[in-house]
């Protein structure tokens, strides 16, 4: 394989390529566009970091390109769908700087709490003063790691050296990877009320952002430590600052900021903030760092060779055109059931189970299976998850994945069904294909008939006259009109569960409302993004 390094890269995590005898390293740094353009299509693939720009008109020049290794965790420089369009792999280094985050979290947190750049400052002035500095030790201390992923676990771990009790928040991954690490898995109220030290390491998606407002500040035990070496902008800010102004937060290390460079008001007030320790985004910024996306990258493309898994491939590779035949009718079905199933659970999942029925069974379904691992997971990681990474990234999460098949079929000639697994809960739903188009045909153990659209809620409740007739008054008065409605229940007035259709998404406080009046068990608004269009 020829492969050409178009960017400063790390020899050391070059090693493994340099010492394969299948590949050909050509290292040109400073290229002109037009100089790379007019040798590209020499290469099999391409190593880069950001000073490449790999558009079109790149992709287009590399007719024998195959892969696209960026050295890194960005990938803007890439225009990966058009590399998809091409069959070009696009692969990144998102954990490379794992450890170097960790190590910063603690080396911010253990500078405020011994006083270190104040002290520094004064003793390099020439003063003499220790009383001022009298700090905090961490033994002893009840910490709280909220996100408790590659990073979070790292600095969990730490912690724990440290003589901490630790407890950790994070709904996304499995228990036994909690127990691994020796942390109790808890809800993020208990973090939020009980915990000495705070800190975040999870992505920075709609979910988490302002995850920690004012509201939380103030359920917060007095003294509170908080940490952020993730994203900016998880910590409200200006809640933050209002909590350190206030003395509910005795004092904050932050190393990222919603916007970087900083330029408001609010964030210069935080970043001057006495209380404050900060730094400008340095938590990947280390030597070894920088070693490590080389050497992920080129694991990557010695996987590639070996024609092992991919694990931080961004975009999907083609399956063989013949199994892509059989399969390719039930890749939007099964993406569409894990799609809405995914959004039922509120726990961590333990395992998932995809089962087949019918003649479709008689196939080797996993392309199916891997697809709709990669949607599920879609939902909960920090990471592009694809058909060529999905069970590595849920290998990782602790998560079991297993496959059934039966050719008897309860009522259709080919149905799948996904069950997800975890905290004491399970939840399943099964579809079948009508004339080409998904349908979901059973929710947990209720039959069911209906068609998923972008937007939809469901309930479920204590089966009773005039309910329908509530939830519908409910809805319209939030001029939210109702597009179908799919009724199913057991028995006479036993539990019943109804799915509707709707025009537009539902506002939580309608929600409340809905439940409040049905007295419902269950109930949830869905976003189908699958179903889109």
């Amino acid at each position: 394989m020829k492969i050409i390094v178009t960017d400063e890269v790390a020899q050391e995590g070059l090693a493994l390529l340099l010492n394969d005898p299948r590949v050909q390293l050509d290292i040109k740094l400073g290229l002109k566009k037009e100089e790379l353009h007019s040798i590209i299509g020499n290469y099999d693939g391409i190593i880069t970091r950001s000073g490449t720009t790999v558009d079109k008109a790149l992709l287009d020049a590399g007719k024998n390109l195959k892969m696209v290794a960026r050295a890194g965790v960005g990938v803007d420089n890439v225009d990966v769908e058009y590399a998809s369009a091409k069959g070009v792999i696009v692969v990144n280094a998102p954990f490379g700087n794992t450890n170097s985050a960790a190590e910063h979290t603690m080396a911010l947190l253990l500078s405020f709490c011994r006083n270190v750049t104040q002290a520094n400052g004064s003793l390099k002035s020439g003063a003499w003063k220790r009383a001022p500095f009298t700090g905090y030790e961490l033994k002893g201390k009840k910490a709280g790691v909220i996100g408790l992923g590659k990073v979070g676990g790292r600095v969990a771990t730490r912690l724990k050296a440290f003589e901490c009790d630790v407890i950790a928040c994070d709904p996304y991954i499995a228990e036994k990877r909690a127990q691994d690490l020796g942390v109790k898995l808890v809800s993020l109220d208990e973090v939020i009320r009980t915990c000495d030290i705070i800190t975040v390491h999870t992505p920075l998606t709609d979910e988490t952002r302002d995850m920690i407002g004012a509201k939380e500040f103030a359920a917060m035990k007095d003294g509170v430590i908080i940490i952020n070496c993730a994203r900016g902008g998880i910590y409200n800010e200006q809640a933050t600052l209002d909590a350190l102004n206030s003395g509910k937060v005795t004092g904050a290390a932050f190393d990222v900021w919603s916007h970087e460079p900083p330029d408001s008001e609010v964030l210069k007030g935080l970043i001057g903030h006495p209380k404050m320790v900060v730094t400008p985004h340095l938590g990947a910024n280390t030597f070894e760092a920088q070693v490590n996306v080389a050497v992920d990258v080129s694991q990557e493309i010695i996987h590639y060779l070996d024609e092992q898994p991919l694990e931080n491939a961004i975009n999907i590779p083609r399956f063989d055109a013949s199994l892509m035949g059989q399969m390719r009718p039930y890749l939007n079905l099964v993406n569409v059931l894990a799609d809405f199933i995914i959004q039922l659970v509120d726990t961590n999942v333990n395992k998932v189970t995809f089962s087949y029925t019918g003649n479709l069974a008689q196939y080797d379904c996993t392309p199916i299976t891997v697809c709709g691992l990669a949607s599920l997971l879609n939902r909960r990681v920090d990471q592009d998850v694809n058909m060529v990474n999905a069970q590595l990234v849920a290998q990782r999460m602790g998560i079991v994945v297993s496959e059934e098949k039966s050719s008897q079929s309860e009522a259709f000639s080919n149905m799948i069904t996904v069950s997800l697994e975890g905290s004491g809960e399970k939840r399943l739903i099964s579809g079948a294909l009508f004339e080409g188009i998904p349908r979901i045909v059973k929710l947990r153990d209720f039959q069911m008939d209906f068609r998923p659209e972008e937007h939809m809620l469901l309930l479920s409740y204590g089966d009773r006259p005039g309910i329908i007739g509530k939830i519908g008054t409910i809805l319209g008065e939030s001029d939210i009109n109702i597009a179908s409605m799919n009724l199913g229940r057991r028995e006479k007035k036993g539990e019943a569960m109804v799915i509707l259709s709707l025009d537009c998404a539902v506002p939580a406080d309608v929600v409340e409302k809905v439940k409040k009046a049905t007295e419902a068990t269950f109930i949830k608004p869905l976003y189908l993004v699958t179903a889109k269009g």
